[in-house]
């Protein structure tokens, strides 16, 4: 059975995201165990799943109010434990199986043909295939935010569970398993399209099917505790540098250029989303530092192995002005409720990253791909409508499906009591 080491590139370069070099067993002396990398890809498997619980967790949890901080805690840790189960049945299979354009095969359902000494490139398969779950953890429990205090558990469960199969492994397999995009060459080191706009997109269907929260906009629905959040946003910084970094798959300078850049964008997004509220409401807040620091995490991932530290500085202020308004003016001027914004950071963020890693990889730029931008920067255009369009449509269709079986929805008295007492009998806090 066919043993690949899948990465992604501009077109095969060596240690990014995009087509699947195909290693047969014959030949598995070319696949020769590094300890250092596969030292280095366990702390970031590791660092990955600690964005989701405890760092997503926290930093949603802050973000509701008191009667809900549990409700979030609990899909986003019920969400770790289901996606792992699926991942090992089916995701990894569809994901990065052979198979077709859009499709992978099923020669490694149950994990199935991943043996202890299988070898992906210079790290053990098995743990590839674990770090690509914790990928598969995390984009499903960023919607969370779009709809946070108002869908049922059980709802939470059957959407994330089926569009994790049906919709984040097959665009996983499209980029990054040797399908149709990153065959046109599209660039996406560690999932700006695959794991953001994809998400963000699905969040936002999400916000509109479900409607709005009960009393939203007119009754003020603040942050229970922006120190949790705080707390939570920290986390998923520190544990970003597994996401990109670990993205190399390997111990070398691409990644330790690619931790670089993660930090410098997240720094300059902190700042312009800072300096933005600063200016129009004479106060900088704490909601908005983390808010910017996320939202230049986001922008930089697609685009963290290709560009250097100017490309990183233009992507982060550029992913702090952008969603600052796509977060506050494009929401109130649509009316959607996107609780957490899940859209607004996500979704755009994740598009506007996706869109400048085309322009800043370019050798010309800092960056260290020999592209043309006009090029580029179109590849990555149909990436992003393609992702957005796919995501879109099947989130619709799945929700749509799951609303007339079972309801998405709470019951109004549910929501207004709150989701820890009517949907798990417990309270955050003994006051």
């Amino acid at each position: 059975m066919a043993s690949r080491y899948f990465y992604n590139s501009s077109k095969f370069r060596a240690g990014a995201l995009s087509a699947a070099l195909v290693l047969l067993p014959a030949a598995a002396h070319a696949d020769t165990l590094d300890s250092g990398d596969t030292a280095w890809m366990i702390t970031a498997t590791t660092l990955v799943l600690f964005m989701t619980i405890p760092g997503l967790a926290l930093f949603y949890g802050g973000l509701v109010r008191v009667k809900n901080v549990l409700s979030v805690l609990m899909q986003c840790f019920a969400i770790t434990a289901l996606m792992t189960i699926l991942w090992t049945i089916v995701g990894y299979t569809i994901a990065f199986g052979e198979g077709n354009a859009f499709f992978g095969s099923f020669e490694y359902a149950f994990l199935s043909n991943i043996g202890r000494d299988a070898v992906s490139g210079t790290i053990p398969m098995i743990l590839f295939a674990m770090f690509q779950l914790t990928f598969a953890i995390i984009t499903p429990a960023l919607i969370v935010g779009a709809f946070a205090e108002r869908m049922k558990f059980s709802a939470v469960l059957w959407f994330t569970g089926l569009w994790m199969v049906l919709v984040y492994a097959p665009v996983c397999h499209w980029v990054w398993g040797g399908g149709w995009l990153g065959e046109m060459g599209a660039l996406d080191f560690a999932g700006g399209t695959v794991v953001h706009i994809n998400a963000g997109v699905a969040g936002l269907v999400a916000a509109i099917v479900l409607g709005k929260r009960t009393g939203y906009p007119s009754t003020p629905m603040m942050p229970h505790s922006l120190t949790l959040s705080l707390v939570g946003a920290s986390m998923l910084w520190v544990g970003w540098f597994g996401f990109n970094a670990g993205s190399e798959l390997a111990a070398d300078g691409v990644a330790g250029m690619a931790l670089a850049v993660t930090q410098i964008s997240a720094a300059a997004a902190t700042l312009a989303w800072m300096f933005i509220e600063w200016i129009k409401h004479g106060k900088p807040s704490v909601l908005g530092g983390i808010t910017g620091a996320v939202a230049g995490l986001v922008a930089i991932t697609p685009a963290s192995g290709f560009v250097g530290p100017m490309g990183a500085i233009a992507i982060g202020i550029t992913a702090g002005i952008v969603c600052f308004y796509g977060a506050t003016t494009l929401k109130r001027t649509l009316g959607y409720d996107d609780s957490l914004d899940a859209f607004g950071v996500h979704g755009i963020g994740g598009a506007v990253g996706a869109l400048l890693t085309g322009v800043f990889a370019s050798t010309g730029l800092g960056g260290f791909e020999d592209i043309n931008i006009g090029s580029q920067v179109w590849v990555q255009l149909v990436s992003i409508i393609a992702t957005a369009a796919y995501s879109g449509t099947a989130s619709l269709i799945l929700l749509k499906g799951i609303d007339r079986i079972i309801g998405l929805r709470v019951e109004d008295d549910q929501e207004i009591t709150g989701l820890d007492i009517t949907l798990h009998n417990e309270r955050g806090y003994d006051f």
